[in-house]
């Protein structure tokens, strides 16, 4: 049965992109690029709705002006959570841009891109800049990685270099929670590892699993935004953040 449910679920991801993609791609040529959010932004709360991915919201998010969102990162279905939640942009590594299916889905969201290679730090800080000058927001992952849901990765405080060049006006940490379809916290890493994608787990087989699930009820968690001034240290906003975050852990 479970399988069945979860062949309905891949084919109704396939049919709701299928008829989004098209129109994202058209509306990039056409629309302010602060006005392109709106689609990705109804396809993710779609991909919500299908893999059963409910997404409670607590405390107000910073959307006035540009704004670098900074959060905890526990699954590649972080991306739809949060998405269907906040118009801005991801910031993903330069791999991401070549995967399968997620990589295209991921231009059209139009998501920075950026390389890890400390010789490329410069040019990505360049990128991210621009981004943020175009009055965009962004959302950021400075753990690096994923985690296994159960506790929250030293945060690298280079990702916050973007942060002092005075292109983003406030910084807001959010936490992202799991817990079970019954509101309850998992208590067993298996519990976690429906919804979490971390370690040398496959993709493929990690979202087959997590369709044939029930889903997953996840918190995403808002802290006081923090306008940004022109003396910000970068590894101060990173512990500040990082302090944010683990709070409710």
């Amino acid at each position: 049965m479970r399988v069945c449910v979860a062949f309905i679920k891949c084919l109704l991801f396939l049919l709701w992109s299928a008829l989004l993609v098209p129109i994202q791609w058209i509306w990039l040529f056409f629309a302010n690029s602060n006005n392109a959010y709106v689609i990705p932004h109804l396809w993710q709360k779609g991909v919500c709705f299908i893999f059963g991915l409910s997404v409670n919201v607590h405390n107000k998010p910073h959307q006035c002006t540009s704004c670098l969102y900074v959060s905890n990162h526990i699954s590649y279905l972080d991306i739809p959570v949060i998405g269907s939640t906040l118009k801005a942009s991801f910031v993903a590594k330069e791999e991401v841009r070549s995967w399968p299916v997620f990589g295209f889905l991921s231009t059209l969201q139009q998501t920075a891109f950026i390389k890890r290679q400390r010789s490329a730090t410069s040019q990505g800080a360049d990128e991210l800049k621009r981004f943020l000058e175009k009055g965009k927001s962004l959302i950021l992952f400075p753990e690096g990685t994923t985690s296994n849901g159960t506790e929250v990765l030293p945060f690298k405080s280079s990702y916050f270099q973007i942060a002092t060049t005075g292109s983003a006006q406030y910084i807001q940490p959010f936490t992202i929670k799991i817990n079970r379809v019954d509101g309850t916290t998992p208590v067993t890493q298996a519990d976690l590892n429906v919804y979490a994608w971390h370690g040398d787990m496959e993709l493929s087989p990690h979202l087959w699993n997590f369709a044939k699930s029930k889903g997953a009820v996840i918190d995403l968690i808002f802290h006081d935004s923090v306008r940004i001034t022109a003396e910000a240290d970068r590894k101060i906003l990173c512990k500040n953040s990082y302090d944010k975050v683990t709070s409710p852990y």
